[in-house]
């Protein structure tokens, strides 16, 4: 039946609008690939995360780095490798562009891919500690003509050290084929949260900076460039009875941090062993309301001879409140994490005389070429983090020179006669995952108007 045109209602335009909007909605939701080049996998973490076509280091930006990151981004891989050189010479002490350097130049040649995921938002300071590593590494090897005649491209992420990111970052790796291993994460709590993944999923994880007992034996695609913290804590405790003449101790720690829980239990341990009394004092620096002064004063109160401190990583500050409020009544002792830029910048005459231990130094052996080049390259002194992210990149080099897929390299590193040359001496791997080898202590000295962590004999 006819009807006339002007007689029938139509929707008004505010309903198209919706229409249309759930419409697109829709697209995006269920045909992802129209949004993004193709890629059905699609998360925040793609923001995080970069071959050189985004800055993630803020901090370390010059006009040169800048015009390299829009050459990569647009393909024009020889202008950008002529940007970050450029960068590198007003900034050399740049490792994100280092990276991003030797990326543009293998782009074209069907490189080797890996990935690095370190806390850039929240610890930018350590975030390049571990990226001097790998950079240094990835320098060596594609300098030398890459690992069988292939370039290596490292894809860096930023993780925030926080476990919720850190799982979603570590799915974008494990989905993205190419990746053939991860180096990370830093904090014990973020490679905790990442590990079930890339052992599920069958992809090589190898931190440099984990030390918690949980990650020891975790599965057979996780592997560590540091020691078990057993053999971290025990020097410590026997150093401070043996010879300092210790016996009493009050430790402060981070019950929000898997690995300096593990150094507390273990030190605990051997320090009881070894005839050590640990005063009963409550003294978390993740409590919200964390109290200096009011810790000190316990401690001392209780017949402490010295005070132990084993901060998280990203409350280093809480740790050096600690030592200034402390006004030097307690000789102090730390774990390995103490060991940052930021403790003697901050800390100087505060901590002076704090002992820790740590996987190497730069005195342990003169005569590796990694110290040297090292500073040669940052112009300065690198810290452990530095050197066991350089040892970790070692070690993936090595194994992909043996077969570049994901199960090949995994085989590779659980060889039992697998080594790769290190910072300091050659990286082997425990059937634990755990790297073979002896902590050194260091201690916070005076050196002219500063302060240096020096190796004790």
């Amino acid at each position: 039946m006819y009807q006339n045109p002007q007689k029938i209602k139509r929707p008004p335009p505010i309903v198209f609008i919706v229409a249309f909007a759930l419409i697109a909605i829709g697209a995006f939701k269920f045909i992802p690939s129209l949004f993004n080049g193709g890629n059905s996998d699609t998360s925040a973490s793609d923001t995080r995360m970069s071959l050189g076509n985004k800055i993630l280091v803020q901090s370390q930006t010059t006009a040169g780095k800048q015009a390299g990151i829009k050459a990569f981004a647009e393909g024009n891989y020889k202008e950008a490798v002529k940007k970050f050189q450029a960068s590198l010479q007003q900034n050399r002490n740049d490792p994100e562009t280092v990276i991003y350097l030797n990326n543009a130049k293998v782009n074209n040649d069907n490189p080797l891919k890996i990935a690095v995921s370190v806390p850039i938002g929240n610890n930018p300071n350590v975030a390049q500690e571990i990226l001097r590593g790998v950079a240094q590494a990835q320098d060596e090897v594609n300098s030398r003509g890459g690992i069988n005649g292939a370039g290596l491209q490292v894809l860096i992420a930023n993780d925030d050290n926080n476990p919720d990111v850190v799982k979603e970052v570590a799915t974008g790796f494990v989905n993205d084929p190419k990746i053939l291993a991860v180096i990370g994460h830093n904090a014990s709590n973020a490679s905790l949260a990442a590990a079930p993944i890339y052992q599920e999923k069958k992809l090589v994880m190898v931190t440099p900076t984990s030390f918690a007992n949980n990650l020891s034996g975790f599965g057979s695609y996780i592997f560590r460039t540091v020691p078990a913290i057993q053999s971290m804590a025990a020097p410590l405790a026997e150093y401070m009875v043996k010879k300092a003449g210790k016996t009493t101790v009050a430790i402060c720690y981070d019950s929000q941090a898997p690995d300096n829980i593990s150094f507390k239990d273990e030190f605990v341990a051997s320090f009881s062993a070894l005839g050590g009394k640990v005063v009963p004092t409550v003294c978390d620096f993740s409590t919200p309301g964390f109290n200096s002064s009011a810790s000190v004063a316990d401690a001392v109160s209780k017949g402490a001879q010295a005070l132990m401190i084993a901060p998280h990583i990203d409350r280093i500050d809480r740790a050096i409140d600690l030592a200034r409020a402390n006004q030097g009544k307690l000789p102090l002792y730390g774990s390995t994490t103490m060991y940052t830029f930021e403790t003697i910048k901050n800390g100087q005459k505060d901590i002076d005389g704090l002992v820790l231990p740590v996987p190497w130094h730069p005195d342990t052996n003169p005569n590796n070429p990694f110290s040297k080049n090292a500073s040669q390259r940052w112009g300065g002194v690198v810290n452990w983090r530095t050197a066991t992210s350089f040892d970790a990149t070692q070690a993936i080099i090595g194994g992909l020179l043996k077969s570049n897929t994901r199960e090949g390299l995994q085989q590779a590193l659980k060889n039992q006669n697998f080594s790769a040359m290190g910072a300091s001496e050659d990286v082997r791997f425990l059937p634990t995952g755990d790297r073979s080898g002896k902590p050194i202590l260091v201690q916070v000295q005076p050196q002219g108007n500063d302060y240096k962590f020096v190796a004790l004999p």
